[in-house]
């Protein structure tokens, strides 16, 4: 009975810490940080998460908004197994739920963009016991056009190039193919030649004198 209590206090002192440590697991969250969009369109705002806990109907998710110029900071939406639109205010009829948390993406859709959206928008998850950590921010640009970045102009680079060498591939063949067929159109011009040459001969035989 007494050499068994150590054992017991080792146990206790270990889950004790366990315990401890466990809100160190928190849930972690992933946004693209800046994106910018054309006014009028639509934009995808991707969030995804990590969580050592296992996704279940405990799981939550809070989209906010702040305006750049200042201002309050507005409600965008919600998912609680389902998703919660806004039913009022900015956000109105312009947002939709298009995630899946089994694949832990909690992203939305925003329609129709207008230069008064732009500004930071916030994604928190919450998986409980997962409930700790940063809250991911996606700071959002909208512009009339979109600007040429390294990646456009790397994309325009290379679909030039491979056009170029489509030309030049094209241009080989056709000179290849009229050049094989000159040569044949020569061949033929002295095929006849000397068929009329063979024809007139026996036409015209040499008389041989005894």
């Amino acid at each position: 009975m007494y050499g068994k209590s150590p054992m017991r206090a080792v146990l206790f002192l270990l889950g004790i810490q366990l315990t401890a440590l466990w809100p160190i697991a928190a849930v972690e969250i992933y946004t693209p940080r800046v994106l910018e969009a054309v006014n009028g369109t639509d934009v995808r705002l991707k969030c995804t998460f990590s969580s050592f806990a296992p996704v279940g109907d405990t799981l939550t998710v809070t989209w906010n908004f702040r305006p750049r110029d200042g201002g309050s900071e507005q409600f965008v939406f919600y998912y609680h197994v389902d998703p919660f639109r806004p039913m009022s205010g900015h956000f109105k009829d312009r947002v939709v739920w298009d995630g899946n948390p089994e694949r832990y993406d909690v992203s939305i859709l925003l329609w129709k963009l207008q230069f008064d959206d732009n500004g930071t928008y916030t994604c928190q998850v919450k998986n409980p016991p997962d409930v700790d950590g940063l809250i991911g921010e996606i700071q959002l640009s909208v512009v009339h056009t979109v600007r040429f970045s390294e990646i456009h102009f790397l994309a325009l680079a290379i679909g030039s190039a491979c056009a170029l060498m489509v030309i030049i591939v094209i241009v080989v063949v056709l000179f290849q193919h009229f050049r094989k067929k000159r040569r044949a159109e020569r061949a033929h011009k002295v095929v006849e030649i000397k068929s009329k040459l063979k024809i007139s001969k026996n036409k015209n035989p040499e008389i041989s004198w005894s």
